[in-house]
């Protein structure tokens, strides 16, 4: 089939999160069960067509009263077009935002995006049997179908899918911005974009789209009750029965334990011997003693309220006075940050915290590692969780979302690939903690929580499979 993808940003190219991560790999995975994969984002200004080897087309795309060009960077069936508009995206220092904080015409911005994605059809050719948008900032896409292109031959059969990657990003603007996008008033109602008396991007999207499907199977459950609904629970209970829970995949290529080009040595689930190796060098890259007994505990990610942070911060004695090295990677909240550092300068010999982030660091610390620590607040897939299971490091987790599907409880006894937790208190966080601990002095024990989490397949190619399926439920 023929698929149209419409997404904000797309690794490599452009990332700020999950996003650009599933964008860049689902289309791809897509493209080799044998589809045709459009995908439609920005060409933003970090976006260089002579480096990353894009090819112009003559083609200008006409919206209302505006235009943009069209660049393209081909893969066999997958095939990613830029779209190229100066004043919204090209003279831009950033994806979303700079330094002062989000851009005021994001409105405009994305709504230019959504008509660009749906007049790139007719002006390539492209007959595409399904139309898969991604997040707020493509949520205008399923009633611009509708309303503007419902005698387009090119989209005559068109289903869309909207995929929620986080609901607590939602696009929400003020209501003088309708007229400025070209939408009539009357979707600026309670049944259809109107939110607290503002114009909500996300909620279009869940409104006017054929099919939702979020990133993980237990997400999809929590968006229903009010805690993870962020307002829009009562909506997504009213369209339950089209929202699917889809967990996302990894890129295996690039996080491949065989190849992977950061790591000091290589390693298999029959053969750990290398995992000894990454542990030693990490701890002498991070400053630490080189210690095969103390299990070393990681976490990489950005320092947020969502990731549990304050969770770390608020145990971080307690924490440090157990039988274990503390390894962090991540940037975010100032506050944060600074108590991660104090509390690394405090205990040099067991903590180790780097703000910032550095890819090649990212890799070493989910090889070297014994245990990964995600105490989320909320986590709609999480990524992780998954490297740590293929690079033979036991997660630590709460069990909220992506993580509750993809870490099974160690029972004890011979079940499990990782240590959960519930309540979001540090006293739950550090007990999961204490049970990990206990399990690593029992070697036989661990090297079964190990090589059993090694064996999960986390891979593009199942999650690509699931959406097949559902584009086919569409009459795709």
């Amino acid at each position: 089939m023929e698929i149209l993808f419409v997404s904000s940003e797309v690794a490599p190219w452009s990332k700020t999160g999950g996003l650009g991560d599933v964008a860049g790999a689902l289309p791809r995975a897509l493209a080799a069960r044998g589809h045709d994969v459009a995908v439609v984002t920005p060409r933003y200004r970090s976006v260089d067509p002579a480096r990353h080897g894009l090819e112009r087309l003559d083609h200008t795309l006409r919206l209302r009263d505006d235009g943009a060009g069209l660049w393209v960077k081909r893969a066999g069936r997958a095939r990613t077009y830029f779209v190229e508009h100066d004043r919204f995206f090209g003279s831009r220092p950033g994806l979303y935002g700079d330094a002062r904080g989000d851009y005021a015409d994001n409105a405009e911005r994305f709504a230019l995006l959504c008509r660009a994605a749906l007049a790139l059809p007719a002006a390539l050719g492209l007959r595409p049997r399904i139309v898969h948008v991604n997040d707020w900032q493509s949520g205008l896409v399923p009633f611009l179908l509708r309303q503007e292109h419902g005698h387009d031959a090119a989209l005559a059969w068109a289903r869309t899918v909207f995929t929620i990657h986080n609901l607590a990003y939602q696009g929400v603007f003020p209501k003088h911005v309708v007229p400025a996008l070209g939408l009539p008033w009357d979707v600026f109602r309670y049944e259809a974009m109107e939110f607290h008396d503002q114009l909500n991007f996300l909620k279009a999207g869940l409104v006017f789209a054929d099919a939702l499907t979020t990133v993980s199977p237990t997400y999809a459950r929590e968006i229903l009750g009010h805690e993870a609904g962020n307002g829009l629970d009562p909506l997504l209970r009213h369209r339950a029965g089209d929202l699917t829970g889809i967990l996302n995949g990894i890129d295996t290529h690039e996080w491949d334990l065989a190849t992977d080009p950061h790591l000091p040595a290589h390693f298999t689930a029959e053969d750990l011997s290398g995992k000894a190796v990454c542990k030693a060098a990490l701890q002498r890259e991070l400053g630490l003693p080189v210690r095969a007994d103390l299990p070393l505990v990681a976490m990489v990610g950005r320092i947020a309220d969502q990731k549990g942070h304050d969770l770390v911060v608020h145990a971080l004695v307690e924490l440090l006075a157990r039988d274990l090295q503390l390894a962090l990677l991540g940037s975010g909240r100032p506050d944060w940050e600074e108590s991660l550092r104090a509390g690394a300068r405090a205990h040099p010999d067991r903590m180790a915290a780097r703000i910032g982030f550095d890819e090649g660091l990212a890799h070493r610390m989910e090889a070297g590692a014994d245990l990964f620590l995600m105490p989320s607040r909320f986590e709609p897939c999480g990524l992780n969780q998954m490297y740590s299971l293929r690079y033979g490091t036991v997660p630590v987790v709460r069990a909220v979302g992506g993580l509750e599907d993809t870490v099974e409880d160690f029972d004890g006894w011979s079940r499990g690939t990782g240590f959960k937790f519930r309540e979001y208190t540090p006293q739950a966080m550090l007990l999961a903690v204490r049970r990990a601990l206990e399990a690593f002095r029992d070697r036989k024990a661990w090297l079964g929580i190990v090589r059993r989490g090694m064996a999960q397949d986390f891979s593009w190619e199942r999650s690509a499979a699931s959406y097949e399926a559902l584009y086919g439920r569409l009459g795709a």
